[in-house]
């Protein structure tokens, strides 16, 4: 069976930066509130004249293509992660293979928050290990600034959430890149984080657009407490997972590129495993959550300030809404 390898790696955040100072002149929060709880000093939010999921998602693609000394023409398929699609339907992968110019080939959306980009990457893997493509396009992209409640009653979510795309390409190699992925849900927790609208599951006339008088149902609602509590425990659980399926140890990590969801969660994960600053990798000051988008992001920024060498072992790891949890093991 062939192997899969991460061949390169892109990114694109949108130009408008907010601070936890502006944020500040929008609800009841500050930037010590802000920093102590979540770790975020700034986030990116969207143009909305210039910035779609879509074409975010095209231009990281464009960075990741360059990298990799390749084409659009050379992308065989798409697997899109994202829960902020451009649309309700149809998803966003074929909005971004319409940006590309690739009419015809195969796009796919993954709706996993979150874990989302490692469930993408997942499937990636597979069909390229199967046989069945040689080069696919892996997206994770979000836009989520435009659902948030920027009042003192959604300070909770409002300040942790910011936008932006990244971008790997994944192409059939002789050589073991992506070593395994590891993929889990619980569905009993989906209300602990989730937005409840525009949902199906109820009566036809109170979904007609008219009936919407409250509008809390499309904002996202978080028990911040329970997620917190699942999420250090999933995460640790995940990446043992990852490192007992390749024969190794926690010593063998190079690098830890987990989901950017709360630095304090990071840090508790980098204190578990004993690593070093040097082998953790956090940019969420600067971006917030971007749910799918965070850990290309992340890797995208590490393989730029050579953080990522060849022969290094990558551990990906990502907790989130579903709840759903997830890893991945990389020989870069």
């Amino acid at each position: 069976m062939r192997a899969s390898k991460i061949v390169g790696l892109g990114h694109y955040v949108p130009e408008q930066v907010v601070t936890n100072e502006y944020l500040s002149t929008l609800m009841d929060t500050n930037d010590a509130w802000i920093v102590e709880r979540t770790g975020i000093k700034e986030r990116r939010w969207m143009n909305p004249a210039t910035d779609t999921v879509g074409n975010m998602a095209a231009k990281a693609t464009r960075m990741a293509l360059q990298r990799a000394n390749l084409t659009e023409k050379d992308i065989e398929f798409i697997v899109f992660a994202t829960i902020t699609s451009d649309y309700y339907f149809p998803g966003s992968g074929v909005i971004l293979q319409r940006e590309l110019g690739l009419e015809g080939i195969g796009a796919l959306d993954i709706k996993n928050a979150c874990s989302g980009f490692i469930y993408a990457l997942s499937i990636a893997d597979q069909f390229i290990k199967t046989g069945m493509y040689k080069t696919v396009l892996v997206i994770g992209a979000e836009i989520q600034s435009t659902a948030l409640d920027v009042t003192t009653r959604g300070r909770n979510t409002a300040v942790i959430f910011g936008d932006g795309a990244g971008a790997a390409i994944l192409q059939a190699s002789d050589k073991a890149g992506v070593l395994s992925t590891h993929l889990h849900a619980d569905g009993r927790f989906a209300e602990e984080l989730y937005v409840k609208d525009p949902g199906s599951s109820r009566p036809r006339e109170e979904r007609q657009p008219e009936q919407f008088l409250d509008t809390s149902g499309f904002k996202v609602h978080m028990n911040g407490n329970q997620v917190f509590k699942h999420a250090v425990v999933r995460f640790m659980e995940v990446i043992n997972e990852a490192l007992a399926a390749n024969g190794m140890k926690k010593e063998d990590i190079n690098l830890l590129v987990p989901h950017q969801a709360n630095l304090r969660i990071s840090q508790y994960i980098q204190e578990k495993l004993a690593l070093r600053d040097d082998q953790v990798y956090n940019n969420i000051m600067r971006y917030g959550n971007t749910t799918a988008a965070s850990i290309p992001i992340a890797m995208s920024e590490a393989w730029a300030e050579g953080k990522m060498k060849e022969n290094d072992v990558i551990c990906l790891a990502a907790f989130g809404s579903g709840f759903t949890w997830a890893s991945a093991l990389i020989r870069w």
